[in-house]
């Protein structure tokens, strides 16, 4: 059973901190949250570009809720901020939807600049990858120079289509340009990671080491989801 100093928000059933009607738990992260960590996180809102993109996400959110695709709204978000170049990183595995969607980019105005995972063609043994590792290709993935590019290319929006797991965390710490991601691969489900959750306790459930019964919270009042053994 986990103790409730462990329980964060994934662990709550009253989701209180959106609807305002509702209990929050003892363990509630809003309500244990210190003053000087929401007035640090409200000043970076009110940076000049944070605040730009934050309300252009919102208006994004708001206009397109429920009828446009994310194609469309990382359109609508890029010209509510005044983004006109669009860098793409894009996975090798992935260059014919990297196509598209520069087709699409390019219809509606905006000029595109792509890097491919695997510029300049290194081999990845060459950085101390293990020689195995060659074996579904020799060629490795190289996200900092991709962002490195996009930065000389002073892209004013990236958008990351399929980046392997890790690669797309070393991408996003050294694009200089704010940055979105059009699909997230996984090979496995046809690009579409939340398929295994939405079967975890049923075809996925061994798969997850899920078998041992679910333990309910008293804390998470309201709650229809079990907490982690």
């Amino acid at each position: 059973m986990q103790h409730t100093k462990d329980l964060t928000c994934v662990d709550c059933g009253t989701q209180n901190c959106k609807y305002k009607d509702r209990t929050y738990p003892d363990f509630c992260l809003t309500t244990n949250l210190k003053e000087e960590d929401m007035q640090w996180a409200l000043e970076r809102y009110e940076e000049e570009r944070n605040h730009e993109i934050m309300v252009a996400s919102a208006e994004v959110e708001y206009e397109g809720y429920g009828k446009w695709t994310r194609v469309q709204e990382i359109m609508e978000f890029a010209r509510k901020i005044q983004a006109h170049k669009i860098g793409i990183a894009n996975c090798i595995g992935l260059i014919h939807e990297a196509r598209i969607f520069a087709r699409i980019l390019r219809a509606n105005g905006f000029e595109v600049y792509s890097v491919i995972c695997k510029v300049a063609g290194k081999a990845k043994s060459s950085i101390g990858i293990p020689k195995a590792c060659e074996s579904i290709g020799a060629a490795m993935c190289n996200p900092i120079l991709q962002a490195r590019l996009l930065n000389e290319a002073q892209t004013d929006l990236n958008v990351v289509i399929g980046l392997c797991v890790g690669h797309d965390s070393l991408f996003y710490k050294y694009s200089e340009a704010y940055t979105t991601t059009l699909i997230t691969k996984d090979r496995v489900t046809g690009n579409n990671p939340a398929a295994p959750l939405y079967t975890a306790h049923s075809y996925y459930r061994k798969k997850f080491n899920l078998d041992e019964p679910k333990i309910s919270h008293p804390s998470a009042e309201g709650s229809n989801e079990n907490l982690p053994k």
